[in-house]
């Protein structure tokens, strides 16, 4: 350009004119991209030469990507955006930036226009989202955009990874882009469901992998449909909870059982990829054959067993031991525990097989004669104890009570001698009873001693005249203190033979009184006293003595007589 100014053959209207032209040029070249080279590199900024008067100067920043160092060299030729061509000290203001978002933009806006796939890298979480580099523009993908199925919570699986997206939305003026990953699943997944759809009837096999698992059942996508297998339609057996067969991200084989084509609903069957095990159940198993088996679990009434994959048994509580009252299963057997059982019902209908742990061994019940006797006595140990009474062990598996009556002839000491027994105590019983029928033995502590009601009779037999103090008084009658724990009882008829006289208002507690024993039950452990009987007594003897029924003389007129008798001597 010197050598055209001076050269000599221009003239000064030629020149002026040169520059204008130049001058218009240059300014024609703002706002636009241009080629440019890089001369120089200094410090944190990058000199270009993009043909004008000047070079340009560019922070060093603008050459990175989001997340990458600038790759750039001196002699590397790129494209820049001519902000200005004189800036305020005269330089070319340019940017890389400016230049990348512009071509980009344009490239952007077309597959917008179009409907197009852009490929971008997400570089940052943000609030709602991430930020995405669309080839120098940075886009907005928003979470629930992220995904087909939920919103990502852990996003670093797909950050600074290049992902297809598809842009929802543009705006230049304002620089703002939101892109999707979800309509590109979306279409992905209509198309590979109408393929799947297009393919599925009842009885199809399909491949799929476990989505979810709940208390009822797991879901199954089947790549771009989801199905249910409901818990009774996981195994033969009896499934507790689904979990303990499948795991989330399992792929799994599935029958179609029903599928509603409206709703797009499908029922999936797991079990039923295999023949019903219970169609064949009488040629496998045996009764009263014995079988290895594994516990599986143990509740209050009786234990679970696995006897193979397709099979469920129980032992109830009664089949665990020969004790009446047998105690909680786990003091019995532990889980995961191998047993050898004994095979006692097949029931088809509860698809349930019933085991027996107890008929492994002769019923003790059918020895106990050989052993015990009515009237034993013998040393044994408590093993439980209960509000009405104590057990102890007897013989093998069998117990015997003793009922809280038993432990003493005075019943209201009972109560408390109770409370001094306990459990694994030794302790001396007499056996009052052996019940092979009901499986019932009873025991008795008190027995090892004479019943006192038994001996009191024994000293004092019927219409025997006892003295007493009144214990107590009721509207039926008075209770009498006879000797210590002995209590007799004079009901209010008995209380004087003429009616007038049957009075309770006549005696009182802590009063001395006569009285005849008329009766004694050792059930019931009662004595009945009459004072009604002694005056009937005392009466038959005055009559035998001063007077007959032949006489004619009234009853009255004896007992003047003999009294006067008495008083003259």
């Amino acid at each position: 350009m010197q050598e055209n100014i001076k050269n000599p053959n221009i003239s000064n209207s030629e020149y002026e004119e040169l520059i204008a032209k130049s001058i218009d040029l240059n300014k024609k070249k703002e706002k636009s991209i241009v080629d440019g080279k890089i001369v120089a590199i200094e410090n944190e900024t990058v000199i270009v030469d993009v043909g004008l008067k000047s070079e340009g100067r560019i922070p060093l920043s603008e050459f990175s990507r989001p997340g990458k160092d600038p790759e750039i060299k001196i002699g590397d030729s790129l494209k820049f955006f001519i902000d200005r061509v004189d800036g305020p000290n005269g330089e070319t203001s340019l940017s890389r930036e400016k230049a990348i978002k512009q071509a980009a933009w344009n490239k952007l806006q077309d597959n917008f226009n179009n409907n197009k796939v852009v490929t971008g890298v997400p570089f940052n979480k943000v609030k709602g989202g991430m930020s995405v580099d669309l080839d120098g523009v940075t886009a907005f993908l928003p979470g629930s955009q992220i995904d087909n199925r939920q919103i990502i919570n852990d996003t670093k699986e797909i950050l600074n990874k290049p992902i297809e997206l598809m842009i929802l939305k543009m705006d230049k003026y304002r620089g703002n882009i939101v892109v999707s990953r979800k309509v590109i699943s979306d279409n992905q997944l209509k198309e590979q469901r109408k393929k799947i759809l297009s393919n599925i009837n009842e009885g199809s096999v399909l491949d799929g992998k476990i989505k979810n698992i709940t208390d009822y059942g797991a879901f199954i996508d089947l790549g771009g449909i989801d199905g249910l297998v409901h818990i009774t339609d996981i195994s033969w057996k009896k499934v507790n909870h689904p979990s303990d067969i499948l795991k989330i991200g399992e792929e799994i084989k599935v029958k179609v059982l029903k599928f509603d084509e409206e709703i797009t609903r499908l029922s999936l069957g797991i079990k039923q990829l295999s023949d019903d095990p219970w169609e064949k159940i009488d040629d496998k198993f045996k009764l009263e054959e014995n079988y290895n088996c594994e516990v599986s679990s143990i509740n209050d009434q009786g234990i679970s067993v696995n006897i193979d994959s397709d099979f469920d048994g129980v032992v109830q509580l009664s089949e665990i031991s020969w004790l009446k009252k047998p105690p909680h299963p786990s003091k019995t057997v532990q889980l995961n525990q191998k047993l050898e059982l004994k095979l006692i019902e097949i029931n088809k209908e509860k698809r349930k097989l019933f085991f027996s742990l107890k008929q492994l061994k002769s019923n003790p019940w059918e020895k106990i004669n050989d052993k015990f006797q009515v009237g034993d006595t013998i040393e044994t140990e408590i093993v439980n104890k209960v509000d009405f009474g104590i057990f102890v062990k007897v013989f093998d598996e069998i117990d015997g009570m003793i009922h809280i009556s038993d432990l003493s002839w005075d019943e209201e000491e009972c109560a408390g001698l109770l409370n001094n027994y306990n459990k694994a105590q030794k302790i001396s019983v007499k056996i009052l009873d052996i019940d092979i029928t009901k499986e019932r033995i009873s025991l008795s502590v008190k027995h090892l001693k004479d019943d006192p009601i038994k001996d009191f009779i024994s000293k004092h037999p019927l219409k025997s005249i006892i003295s007493g103090k009144i214990k107590s008084i009721d509207e039926k009658g008075i209770y009498v203190d006879l000797e210590k724990n002995i209590t007799g009882f004079i009901k209010k008829t008995n209380l004087a033979k003429d009616k007038l006289e049957q009075r309770i208002d006549r005696f009182a507690v802590d009063e001395s009184i006569d009285s005849m024993i008329i009766s004694a039950d050792e059930k019931t452990r009662r004595i009945n006293l009459s004072i009604k009987d002694i005056e009937i007594s005392e009466e038959k003897k005055v009559l035998s003595k001063y007077g007959s029924s032949d006489s004619g003389a009234s009853l009255g007129d004896i007992l003047s007589d003999a009294l006067d008798s008495k008083k003259s001597k």
